[in-house]
């Protein structure tokens, strides 16, 4: 286990513990091996955000899973402190949630990638893959197709940690057929806020394992993931196609996630200027005619695209061209305005690094990024779109809108993640991502102050009126959280006093400021 400590605050807890804990857990000092004041923990305190940058007061990168239950167990035995803790992945939060202002970070990359592919036998059975919580998606996906496999579930990007992932959801084009990452989950190995080493199931500590999938960190780190696997299609045929008018592209949208038999991929972005056409082209290698009038500055005409993929398995009875066809019969884009491309199945899981290489050979990739997701009911959309585009400006806007429907049957309620909550018995509803970026060359700290207000503002009118729920978001303060979780807060907050009663966990996301806030909400 290594150690790297910046002020004498924790240096001095962590020596009393290594004296006064009966349990004995840590021996040495020097146990915490070499020290380094700057490199790591001004790494600790970045995220993809750019936004927020609190410094830890120490980093710990653990070799092995005992690491983190010590130091975990350590902590919760000792009344000499407060001291919080936060497990971070490969760090892609936006606000800061990862981090831990004075508090210890716990570095899950640094431990070693461990992977075992378990391949079905007999009709009945399934295949998994049991993977160490900081191994990236990216390794589980190269791992896999040596046995003809992969998970069904993913993100768009895929260098992730999966305990990252399944603490927040984990969504992409998939979720309409096989629900979010969450929902794809057989079995979890964590380490409580306790420092108590726990395997949960469905079935074997539910509670435990129910909090933990989507529980923002707040219960437990996550050390290992028993994850489903299926059969890998040798081929992707990846299609897009255009729209001019909102009503009839999400009508289509929803219309492909109700044929899950044929379709095995559905997303969609608006298509606001030439730069957001472009660079979300940079993947997509087929060529692209589209060219639209975009209109002016005064009155902008934005346009829809739909992406969708049929998995080409190379079945001889099974012609992907035909399947294609009579899907795109039943769909109203504009005329000729549909593309299609094969690629392999890995490349279009790849998709986007392809978009990451380019915005680092720009300098556009290492800048702020503001971005905000959001659930929104499908009887909210058009005017959640209309809120959004009276938000925005179309002519200047850096960045991608992804909106595309998602089924709330494919959601297991007793998770933590928080969905809209509609009485409608309606099943479809849209993430929306917008996905901004901010320059500093050309957004100051005046610029992304007040971009991050207006956002917050939008955010909060999309909640009220249409009951529209962040994701992966980040709210000012417990009291907004407590709205966030709506009807679902005491479940939330009981589950926090029973597997994390210290507190310890997850500071960044500000869900919890202390002991006596949290218990009161009980």
């Amino acid at each position: 286990m290594e150690f790297i400590f910046l002020c004498s605050r924790v240096n001095v807890l962590i020596l009393l513990l290594t004296v006064c804990s009966p349990y004995k857990f840590i021996q040495s000092p020097m146990e915490f091996g070499p020290l380094n004041l700057l490199q790591t923990t001004h790494e600790a305190s970045l995220d993809f955000g750019r936004i927020v940058f609190n410094t830890p007061s120490a980093v710990l990168k653990p070799q092995s899973k005992t690491d983190i239950a010590l130091l975990l167990s350590s902590l919760s035995a000792s009344s000499l402190s407060r001291v919080t803790v936060s497990a971070r992945g490969a760090g892609h939060s936006i606000h800061g949630q990862a981090q831990a202002l004075d508090g210890i970070v716990v570095e899950m990359e640094s431990l070693p990638v461990e992977m075992e592919i378990h391949k079905r036998e007999g009709k009945d059975g399934i295949s998994f893959v049991d993977v160490s919580g900081g191994a990236l998606w990216i390794e589980v996906l190269k791992e896999s197709l040596k046995f003809g496999l992969a998970p069904r579930s993913w993100t768009d990007y895929l260098y992730l940690t999966v305990g990252g992932t399944l603490s927040n959801a984990g969504i992409s084009g998939q979720t309409f057929k096989f629900g979010p990452q969450i929902s794809n989950v057989l079995q979890l190995e964590i380490v409580t806020g306790q420092g108590e080493l726990v395997t949960c199931s469905r079935t074997e500590n539910s509670e435990l394992f129910y909090s933990v999938l989507g529980g923002l960190g707040q219960f437990g780190i996550i050390t290992k993931a028993r994850i489903l696997l299926q059969d890998a299609p040798e081929k992707v045929k990846w299609i897009r196609a255009f729209y001019d008018d909102f009503d009839t592209f999400t009508k289509d949208q929803e219309l492909l996630v109700s044929m899950p038999d044929l379709v095995d991929y559905v997303e969609g972005f608006i298509v606001l200027n030439e730069q957001s056409l472009h660079s979300s082209s940079v993947g997509f290698p087929g060529n692209i005619g589209f060219t639209p009038d975009f209109g002016t500055r005064e009155k902008p005409k934005v346009y829809y695209c739909i992406e969708f993929a049929v998995h080409d398995y190379q079945l001889e009875h099974m012609n992907i061209d035909e399947v294609v066809r009579d899907i795109s019969r039943q769909m109203s884009y504009m005329q000729s305005q549909l593309y299609s491309v094969d690629v392999s199945y890995f490349d279009f899981l790849e998709r986007v690094r392809m978009e990451e290489l380019s915005l680092r050979r720009q300098g556009l990739w290492d800048v702020h990024h503001p971005w905000l997701n959001m659930f929104v009911p499908k009887s909210g959309i058009v005017e959640f779109k209309d809120l959004l585009m009276e938000s925005i400006s179309p002519d200047d806007f850096m960045g991608l809108i992804l909106i595309y429907p998602l089924l709330r049957d494919k959601w297991d309620g007793n998770m933590s993640a928080v969905l809209p909550e509609v009485g409608s018995t309606d099943q479809v509803m849209y993430v929306v991502g917008v996905l901004q970026s901010a320059n500093p060359d050309t957004c100051n700290h005046r610029c992304l102050h007040d971009l991050l207000q207006h956002q917050r503002s939008f955010a909060q009118t999309a909640h009220d009126q249409i009951g529209a729920k962040q994701y992966l978001g980040h709210q000012p303060s417990p009291l907004h959280w407590r709205s966030h979780f709506g009807r679902r807060w005491g479940q939330f907050a009981r589950r926090k006093s029973q597997f994390d009663p210290n507190y310890i966990l997850g500071p960044g996301q500000g869900i919890f400021t202390n002991p006596h806030s949290a218990s009161s909400a009980l």
